[in-house]
């Protein structure tokens, strides 16, 4: 192997190693996040979407029965998968209001896994994961609670 050769696949070996220790965004089952047995519908305002890949997340701002008010993220399904459903970005506007069915996550933070929104207009929308741990509208998770 000559001199330029023996550079080039040492840079290249070097470039390869530094990439496989660079951690990469997880993609995670439903399991290992969120809780099925804990349902939770919530109205709020949206503040933020964003559909990017692994999962999507809209931001909702939900007003508490003391009057205070937490911002909820909620985790979608991939940007492929919303749009096949019929739901892009410019679907959600920043303001609007939002009624939620989801799961919250395990660690009881103001994480939940969406299942299905509803519009004011009354059009509902699944938003929720393929994951085969994931509970859905046709996997019999179940109705959520009265609303939070």
């Amino acid at each position: 192997m000559t001199g330029r050769k023996m550079k080039v696949a040492v840079v290249a070996s070097a470039a390869l190693l530094a990439t496989s220790a660079v951690p990469t965004s997880a993609h995670h089952s439903f399991g290992a996040v969120f809780d099925a047995t804990k349902p939770v519908t919530l109205t709020g305002t949206v503040t933020k979407v964003e559909i990017m890949n692994p999962h999507g997340w809209i931001y909702i701002d939900v007003k508490q029965p003391d009057g205070t008010v937490k911002n909820w993220a909620i985790e979608t399904n991939t940007p492929q998968q919303l749009a096949s459903r019929g739901l892009k970005k410019n679907s959600i506007p920043i303001g609007l209001e939002l009624v939620v069915q989801a799961y919250r996550s395990k660690d009881g933070s103001n994480t939940a896994n969406g299942n299905i929104i509803r519009f004011p207009d009354g059009r509902d929308f699944s938003v929720g994961s393929l994951s085969a741990d994931a509970p859905n509208e046709k996997s019999g998770g179940g109705p959520p609670p009265p609303p939070y």
